[in-house]
């Protein structure tokens, strides 16, 4: 009996690879290097050994950096995917062993390749140039469209155009005309500046007036004050200084005629 169990395990063994052949594994089973239908491995799981005999299949779970979403008789985990900033993609789920990693398209970017439905290569939107502006905004699947200012709209970093400026809402008048990239130059108007100008004149006039009548009241009031000296003088009976002869002695005052000829008569 002991010899004859071999034998019956080799012919059952030879029967179950011959019904593989012949009508393929089930839904759940894979089919063996020798031909024998074994059990899958579980998804996060693949095959260490195939089944044999009465041994079952034995599973290894996928080392990390790889992954198995599905039951499998296969023998390697799958790669999991990047995703490389340089590529304009980013992280949004991180690789499981039963699940990849999900890309996603950074901001500012749109996919530019897809494999199976997911993104692999995103680039950068187009930014538009100075004197233009955004027409369609980029999506995650679209690039950017851009178009020029029209005409009285002007654009210094390509994003949104922006209407001239108009000088006369501001009391102003146009210096400098605009164009796509800068905006139009005002300034004042010319009469405010001469208003300006005349306001400064008639404040200096008015200044030098002042002063003008400043001096002159100065001087009135210094002749008036000589004036009042040389009354002073003759009021406290000063007189002109008497001349001299020309002999060189003082000049006696004129005497009336009476004393004259008194003077004459000898004693």
């Amino acid at each position: 009996m002991k010899k004859t169990a071999p034998c019956t395990s080799f012919l059952l063994y030879l029967f179950a690879a011959h019904i593989a052949l012949i009508y393929g594994c089930g839904q759940s089973e894979y089919q063996s290097a020798t031909g024998e239908c074994c059990p899958m491995c579980t998804i996060g799981m693949v095959v260490l050994r195939d089944c044999v005999g009465d041994y079952s299949t034995a599973c290894k779970p996928c080392s990390k950096g790889t992954f198995m979403n599905e039951p499998n008789g296969l023998e390697k985990c799958f790669p999991c995917k990047t995703c490389s900033n340089e590529q304009g993609l980013y992280v949004s789920r991180p690789c499981s062993t039963i699940n990849n990693a999900v890309c996603e398209v950074m901001d500012g970017y749109y996919c530019a390749d897809f494999s199976e439905m997911e993104c692999t290569f995103a680039v950068k939107h187009t930014e538009c140039h100075e004197g233009e502006e955004i027409k369609v905004p980029g999506t995650k699947t679209s690039d950017a469209v851009c178009q020029p200012c029209p005409e009285g709209f002007y654009s210094p970093l390509g994003v949104n155009c922006t209407r001239w400026t108009d000088c006369s809402v501001k009391d102003k008048v146009m210096e400098k005309e605009g164009n796509s990239v800068k905006d139009v130059q005002c300034k004042p108007k010319s009469r405010r500046r001469d208003g300006l100008i005349a306001t400064a004149i008639l404040h200096f006039c008015f200044l030098f007036f002042c002063l003008l009548f400043l001096f002159i009241k100065y001087c009135s009031l210094s002749d008036k004050t000589k004036h009042k000296k040389n009354d002073g003088n003759h009021r406290h009976g000063l007189s002109k200084p008497i001349p001299e002869t020309s002999h060189g002695s003082s000049s006696v005052p004129n005497l009336p005629e009476e004393n004259r000829e008194e003077d004459t008569i000898p004693p």
